[in-house]
């Protein structure tokens, strides 16, 4: 299983590179696979030479922002992981470039810093979903626009408005990142379990404890996984950080480690998503056939 990069990630790597990058130089742009990038104007290329200025996120997006000359105006280089995108850093990139079209996982990779230092942006498997924007501010990229208030700054109050808004069952509603930006199917599963309300919960129907409960579950699992992910292992330790940190996603047919009942799950297609039957729907079994109106 790659565990697709969510908030916790993204905000992580966003920490990473901004601690190694921000206040250096961006010396070149190696594009391998041009399938990747969604704008051309202006173009990579117009990145080299310019200054990191940091490097943050918005929602589940990458935002490396650039300066120029003093007074200039920022440019910015915005990466959408998708589901099988990482992010790789080295201290001993080659010089040569990767090869245009290849068929090796790397995307694109950016020389920032000292010679020799900076990252690789990848994408596993055969499906291509990585994306890439250089434009001038983050909201000039039409997905970004289009985002809800994100999940680690989204008070009590507001998440109470979107659910009362919202007749769509409550994990699609977390993981529609118009309603709310960040969360995707690993930790809203996550989540769902810290505030025991089933999957299945329609958005509209959560009483008010229970909107207390789901608001206190999405700030703590977030920031703890933030924490975790942070730690001395770096980008290269993250994936496997965040399957030792959850509880009951990817564990089908494992003991819930709250109440000892075998974690259960729904799937379709190339997804599925995990749940507790005692601690979420009161001991019942989910249908898959009710999955057709989810995740979509």
């Amino acid at each position: 299983m790659i565990p697709m990069p969510e908030l916790p990630e993204v905000a992580a790597i966003a920490n990473f590179l901004d601690e190694r990058t921000a206040g250096l130089p961006i010396r070149r742009v190696d594009v391998a696979s041009l399938a990747v990038l969604k704008t051309a104007d202006p173009p990579y290329a117009a990145l080299v030479g310019r200054t990191v200025g940091s490097v943050g996120r918005i929602g589940k997006y990458l935002v490396l922002t650039t300066v120029g000359q003093p007074g200039g105006k920022p440019l910015c280089l915005v990466l959408h992981l998708s589901r099988a995108g990482w992010v790789r850093w080295s201290e001993n990139l080659s010089p040569k470039p990767p090869r245009p079209g290849g068929k090796g996982p790397i995307a694109l990779r950016v020389h920032a810093g000292l010679p020799g230092e900076g990252f690789d942006v990848t994408e596993a498997g055969t499906q291509r979903r990585l994306a890439v924007w250089v434009v001038a501010e983050p909201r000039d990229v039409d997905r970004i626009a289009a985002l809800g208030p994100d999940a680690l700054s989204v008070d009590r109050g507001e998440l109470g408005e979107i659910l009362a808004g919202s007749t769509a069952r409550i994990k699609n509603l977390l993981t529609d990142q118009r309603s709310l930006a960040g969360i995707g199917n690993a930790y809203s599963d996550e989540i769902l379990h810290r505030a025991r309300l089933s999957p299945f919960a329609t958005a509209k129907g959560l009483s008010d404890e229970q909107v207390g409960a789901l608001h206190a579950a999405i700030g703590e699992i977030l920031r703890d996984a933030v924490r975790r992910l942070e730690g001395p292992g770096g980008v290269s330790a993250m994936k496997a950080e965040k399957r030792a940190g959850l509880r009951v996603h990817a564990r089908t047919g494992l003991p819930c480690p709250d109440c000892g009942d075998t974690v259960a799950e729904v799937s379709f297609a190339d997804r599925s998503f995990q749940y507790c039957p005692t601690c979420q729907t009161g001991g019942r079994k989910l249908a898959d056939r009710r999955l057709s109106r989810l995740l979509k």
